[in-house]
This record gives C-alpha cells, sequence and structure tokens, in this order.
C-alpha cells in the first residue's frame, strides 16, 4: 500500500432504505435517454433524427468543441423524440429499444499490444471517453492534454451508495482490462483509493498496475476530490483525470468483447423504497421501470438518480443519468412545521448541531424527507462547515468569493480542487440554507469562461 489517510472530519447521514444486496430484478427498459445534460460544458451537436435506427455503440451526439468526442446509443433502437427545453437547448435523445439488442462491433482487441494513441481512438470512436472526468472544473477529459494522473475511488461513503463490492463482484476482470489501457494515457500512472475497513477484503486490492492508497473516515472520505487533496492538491495549470469503477467496467468490455455495453448494477434506495435491492440495467433508464419499488403510501415522492445529496431529481418519468448506479426515492417535504426547529422532543428528526436529541441515538436511521426545515438566511460566519470537509480549504471564504465573482479569491481558496459534491455536506449542515453546491457551480462555470 502506498499511504494511509485518516480523516477525522466527515459526516454519514444516518437515512433508512439501504439496498440490501441481492438483484431481485432485470429490467430491459423500452425507452432509454442520452442526456447531455449530464456532462458540465458541453455543447451538444445533434446527430441522428427521428426515426433513426441506431445499434447499441451509434453516434448520436457529438461535442461541438470538440467533434471527436462522442455520445452513443446505450442500446439498439428507433430514435423516438428529440426533447428540448428553453432556447431550444437539447435536453435528451430519447430511444425506443428493440426487443433483441443488436451492437457495434468495435473489435475486441489486446490492450498490450496497443499505445495510447490506439486506446485513445478506441474510447473516442466508441462513445467512452466521456467517461474521463477532468479537474478542475469537472468536465469532460480534453484528449489533447495528458493529464498529471489518474484517479479512482474503488469504494463511495454518500448516502445509501451502492456497494462497490456487490455491484462489481463480477467485472473486475473487466475493470483490469481498463486499467491496464488507461494507465497508457497518462505519466503518472492510476492511482486506486480503498476504504481501510475492507481494504483486504475487497476484490479491487487485487488489482495490477496501480498505486494504492487506504482511507478511513466518514463521509466525503470516499469522494475522488477529497482523496486527490490528500494524494497530490491540483495546483494553477495542472490536469488530472478521474473514472469510476462503472465506467472502468465499460471500457473493460469494450476492449474483451469490441461491445459498446452499459448495463450495471443499479442500487434502488431511499425511505420510500419498498424492499430495497439491485436491479440490472442500463445507463438511461427511465424512472417508470422501478414505479413497483415505490411504496404505496399516498405521498408525493422524489426520484433522484444518484444520492440525495448530490444527485439529479429526475421526476417519475425521468432518466437514469450516465454516471449513476443508484436510484434514491425520497419523500417531497412539504407540510408545515409548527413552532419549527423550536418544538421540542423531535426524536424523528436528525440534528448535526446537537439541537434535537438525536445524538442521544447514534445508530438509528431517520425517514428523511426533502424539507429544508427553514428558509435562507444571512451567510453568517460559522466553523460548522470545517466540522465535515476534510480539506484544508476555507469553504466559508471559497463561496463568498464565489458570490462576488472575485476569481482571485476563488483561486486563493480552493477553486481548483472541489466540485459540487465535495461540499455537499457543507450544504446539508448549513444553519443558513445556503445553495453552496448551486454557487460554486456558478463559480466554476465563471472560471470556465475566464479562463479559457
Amino acid at each position: 500500500m502506498s499511504n494511509n489517510i485518516d480523516l477525522k472530519r466527515g459526516l454519514d447521514i444516518p437515512i433508512t432504505g439501504a439496498a440490501v444486496q441481492k438483484t431481485k430484478k432485470v429490467i430491459t427498459p423500452d425507452v432509454v435517454a442520452v442526456k447531455p445534460t449530464d456532462f458540465r460544458g458541453l455543447l451538444p451537436r445533434l446527430l441522428v433524427r427521428e426515426g433513426d435506427k441506431v445499434l447499441a455503440g451509434s453516434p448520436v451526439l457529438a461535442d461541438k468543441k470538440s467533434p471527436e468526442i462522442l455520445f452513443t446509443s446505450p442500446v439498439s433502437g428507433t430514435v423516438t423524440e428529440v426533447v428540448r427545453g428553453e432556447k431550444r437547448k437539447l435536453l435528451e435523445v430519447r430511444i425506443k429499444a428493440d426487443k433483441t439488442q443488436e451492437y457495434v462491433d468495435f473489435g475486441a482487441r489486446k490492450v498490450s499490444g496497443l499505445d495510447a494513441e490506439a486506446v485513445k481512438e478506441a474510447l473516442l470512436k466508441s462513445g467512452l471517453w466521456p467517461a474521463f472526468i477532468q479537474r478542475p472544473y469537472g468536465v469532460i477529459a480534453n484528449p489533447q492534454i495528458r493529464p498529471k494522473a489518474i484517479f479512482v475511488s474503488a469504494f463511495t461513503t454518500a448516502p445509501l451508495a451502492a456497494s462497490a463490492e456487490y455491484a462489481f463482484r463480477d467485472e473486475m476482470d473487466n475493470i483490469q482490462t481498463a486499467v491496464n489501457a488507461i494507465s497508457k494515457l497518462t505519466d503518472g500512472g492510476v492511482h486506486v483509493s480503498l476504504n481501510r475497513e475492507n481494504c483486504s477484503g475487497t476484490p479491487f486490492h487485487k488489482l495490477a498496475n496501480v498505486t494504492f492508497h487506504v482511507f478511513s473516515g466518514r463521509h466525503p472520505a470516499g469522494n475522488v476530490g477529497v482523496q486527490i487533496h490528500h494524494i497530490s492538491p491540483i495546483q494553477k495549470g495542472e490536469t488530472v483525470w478521474t473514472i469510476t469503477p462503472l465506467m472502468l467496467a465499460a471500457i473493460g468490455k469494450l476492449f474483451n468483447t469490441g461491445k459498446y455495453d452499459m448495463s450495471r448494477l443499479v442500487a434502488v434506495t431511499g425511505p420510500e423504497a419498498n424492499d430495497p435491492c439491485y436491479v440490472q440495467t442500463v445507463a438511461g433508464m427511465q424512472m417508470d421501470c422501478i414505479a413497483d419499488f415505490r411504496k404505496d403510501s399516498g405521498t408525493a415522492v422524489r426520484f433522484i438518480s444518484g444520492d440525495v445529496l448530490t444527485g439529479t431529481n429526475a421526476g417519475e418519468h425521468g432518466f437514469l443519468g450516465f454516471h449513476d448506479n443508484q436510484v434514491t426515492l425520497i419523500k417531497e417535504g412539504k407540510e408545515f412545521e409548527m413552532l419549527g426547529w423550536a418544538k421540542p422532543f423531535r426524536t424523528s428528526l436528525f440534528s448535526f448541531s446537537h439541537t434535537y436529541f438525536s445524538w442521544l441515538t447514534p445508530n438509528k436511521k431517520y425517514d428523511m424527507d426533502t424539507n429544508l426545515h427553514g428558509g435562507p438566511r444571512a451567510f453568517v460566519m460559522s466553523d460548522v462547515y470545517g466540522k465535515v470537509l476534510p480539506m484544508d480549504i476555507y469553504p466559508v471564504y471559497l463561496i463568498k468569493a464565489c458570490l462576488a465573482n472575485d476569481i482571485d479569491k476563488m483561486e486563493k481558496f480552493g477553486i481548483y480542487e472541489v466540485l459540487e459534491e465535495d461540499l455537499a455536506l457543507c450544504e446539508y449542515v448549513c444553519p443558513s440554507k445556503i445553495e453552496i453546491q448551486s454557487i460554486l457551480s456558478d463559480g466554476i462555470d465563471l472560471m470556465m469562461k475566464e479562463m479559457a
């Protein structure tokens, strides 16, 4: 092992609805969607029209800024609808899947015989290049850049997240193939972070051709951005890439089988999930396919593609994100609360700040909902963010610099090292109910515009 890093700050949110490690359904969706909104900064160019026939792996979109970056269909079928929003912004390309799936044959190839350019060409042509996320800014990786290193988090600490050991138990050969391939794209090697609690029991510890790092601590210890901060902080002018085990498995299948295979195990979780478990499906699955996992409680439910802190509100008829292998079902909290926070003996609510008595029952899980329990108020100075953020940055000053559009101070206070997911817990515990992730997102967009 390279090093052991113990993170003291953080918070594991005690929410009910963790998925049992059992696959209870294989879902073959009737309709899937390719969503440009899954990728920051993408200017999509549509390559298909309604009525066109596509195979799994056929190009559907391209990046206007980098035309060689393609986005391909996860299924074979017919393009049924191109969904646009305000100012004709492209939101979704919906594809009705065939009963029998057909794939573009990219050709199985031995990675050992490929150089970096051949690996890059294969990933670009197949539509798997968007699997790489470039930091700073969290955009799709630039194919013209050779990054300082590539980082992988082999575990996640996000609320109710899918177990990496279970979700990828049958994918380790594919993941090893992918690691061998992507290691050719950087001189700094592939860095894999493991959880100290089971670092010797996880199949990831058997990976070759990587540098291991072992982390312990509460969420966000599993965030790759936090791990990079403690392994090799990003300085101005430096570039690193990150990729998830989910995308490594897809890359491995491409080289081993020649197919663009976006099948995955997805954890269906959350307080409103009936019998939380795993389902076998593909990227872009419509949420209607898991409607039978929703509790029949008669309340409004939010369907989140991802986890409760950083996921996307997909809606009951929305679609699973490109990078996601988790769906969270949570109640829409719309009820008025008499007395609010001043109401005594609120034993059914969790409080990080000990406002309620949840600290007396540290192992209790809570049926949380989307209620904010208050509204936005003055942005006061507080040390509460520092209690949950295991990074040596000043989040209050960074967020205020983003609000002020002060690029110099944004650089000074760590804008290059963070994405929204890294400060999600700060938003969760914020006593002022500040939308920190949204503010940080605007700050990153400003940096991209001004520093281009």
